[in-house]
């Protein structure tokens, strides 16, 4: 898996797409926290289910049904908005950004896979394309050579695209303030 900083990211690139004219920094952090969110099953390690488990690691809460539930949940926070489509809009950005996360971790090069399916098949995919290196689960593993490793290629396959997604929105929004100005 990337780490929470890779997954956050990606989050924020969701977000920076979706957005509408006025950035809101209460809906960006929204984005980075379904993005997140689906390594919650990590506490799953601690009460002793296994890794293997619907509700291991990488099981349910890396399904899409999951990353709809999540959607909706955020969606509850969405009230004040000023249109429906802007709701619209913010639930997509949520279930994108949780649904990014079980993508991400499909491309890691260890692990089980992602059980999309979850709770109907605990079958554990991954894409045929593993270029990010799997994070450790373990914050002692993490900090030796191999959580470098890690870094490099997180910032290289999620981070670096992240960014220049978020600039590249960012840009084209301006860009389209100032042609109906």
């Amino acid at each position: 898996m990337p780490t929470f900083l890779g997954h956050a990211v990606s989050g924020l690139a969701v977000n920076a797409l979706t957005q509408q004219k006025s950035y809101s920094v209460r809906n960006a952090v929204m984005c980075a926290v379904c993005a997140v969110a689906p390594d919650l099953d990590g506490i799953g390690f601690r009460l002793g289910i296994p890794y293997g488990h619907w509700l291991g690691h990488r099981g349910f809460t890396h399904s899409v049904l999951f990353a709809v539930l999540l959607a909706l949940l955020f969606s509850l926070f969405t009230k004040k908005e000023p249109s429906t489509k802007i709701r619209l809009l913010l639930a997509a950005s949520f279930f994108l950004s949780a649904l990014l996360h079980d993508v991400l971790d499909a491309m890691t090069n260890g692990g089980l896979g992602v059980a999309f399916f979850s709770p109907f098949s605990n079958t554990r995919y991954f894409l045929p394309w593993h270029a990010i290196e799997v994070s450790p689960i373990s914050p002692a593993r993490f900090f030796t050579l191999r959580g470098l490793t890690v870094l490099k290629s997180e910032f290289l396959w999620v981070m670096a695209p992240s960014f220049v997604v978020m600039i590249l929105s960012r840009f084209i929004q301006h860009s389209r303030i100032k042609s109906t100005s």
